[in-house]
């Protein structure tokens, strides 16, 4: 891990004052270095995946290694909503283009996450986050049935290599049993073969055209029914999976995407509550298409979200 890595940096941000009541997220968190022992107690630890190499490998739109960056900025004015230790673990990079050590290095740093009884939550960087930070989970919690949920519009079953389209292939290859839900497929984003292989693997998914109320129910009992098979979650939410209008700034638009409303939180909420939360992470962050820091405010949303779910319990 030690050549991938990167300690944190401050955080800044607006101050009102000192006191608890009016403090921020950049007066609360507390940096640390990941090649240290770690704070003992229940925990959160950010973590930035600084890389884009799966993206550029996947010839989709490079840019999404300044993703970290972007979330840390529209992060650190939060306001305080939860009483207990947020972290900054800082980064993991790409070195002379060697993906394969880097989403090692990133499977190292989340195993070094739990084994501080800590829960990672991961910055992307392109979905090549994927593959090193479910493996690190797969690797912390063994015995375990892993489920693995993907808002994506993409399966990212490619067979080919290892890109940012390759990851959750690579973990059906390393991983038994291989317990994969995706949510907000689009059938202009994958190929009659992606279909197949998802069908091999026995790999379950809902398509976008499920995100409206009127399948609300159906919807929820099919994430329900998943949550229950699994013993812990794994949660990648790859901001492709949202209309263009509200996420422009991903390495891939996607013009008909689901919408981050209600429907959406509702099927994001079932997963922080159902207190299976091993490791999340945000995917395909661009800021280099970004406008009014519209997608990585949506990214941080989330973050904020189950920040507040897993430190405080809301």
């Amino acid at each position: 891990m030690k050549a991938n890595y990167q300690p944190p940096l401050a955080w800044t941000g607006r101050i009102d004052g000192n006191e608890e009541e009016v403090s921020r997220w950049h007066q609360k968190i507390k940096c640390v270095d990941l090649r240290q022992a770690l704070p003992s107690g229940k925990g959160v630890v950010l973590l930035g995946f600084a890389v884009d190499e799966g993206v550029r490998r996947n010839k989709g739109r490079a840019g999404a290694a300044e993703g970290p960056a972007a979330l840390r900025q529209a992060m650190g004015s939060f306001p305080l909503h939860f009483d207990g230790m947020l972290m900054d673990g800082g980064n993991i990079i790409c070195i002379d283009q060697d993906l394969e050590a880097a989403q090692q290095a990133l499977s190292e740093a989340v195993q070094v996450i739990k084994r501080a009884g800590h829960t990672p939550l991961l910055l992307g960087g392109g979905h090549e986050i994927t593959y090193g930070h479910a493996h690190g989970l797969y690797q912390s919690l063994p015995g375990k049935r892993l489920g693995l949920i993907n808002f994506d519009a993409h399966f990212d079953l490619r067979q080919e290599g290892v890109s940012s389209g390759t990851g959750f292939w690579q973990l059906a290859q390393a991983h038994s049993p291989f317990q994969y839900l995706a949510l907000g497929i689009q059938q202009l984003s994958n190929t009659q073969q992606l279909f197949s292989i998802a069908g091999e693997l026995d790999a379950l998914y809902i398509e976008a055209d499920a995100f409206h109320f009127q399948d609300r129910t159906v919807l929820l009992a099919a994430l329900a029914a998943f949550i229950r098979e699994a013993d812990k979650l794994y949660l990648t939410i790859d901001l492709d999976v949202f209309a263009a209008a509200y996420a422009p700034g991903v390495s891939a638009t996607a013009f008909n995407g689901i919408r981050p409303d209600g429907l959406f939180l509702e099927c994001f909420r079932t997963i922080l509550q159902s207190g299976k939360l091993a490791g999340m992470d945000i995917a395909e962050l661009n800021p280099s298409f970004d406008i009014d820091q519209r997608t990585a405010k949506l990214g941080a949303a989330f973050i904020f979200e189950a920040v507040a779910y897993l430190l405080s319990g809301k």
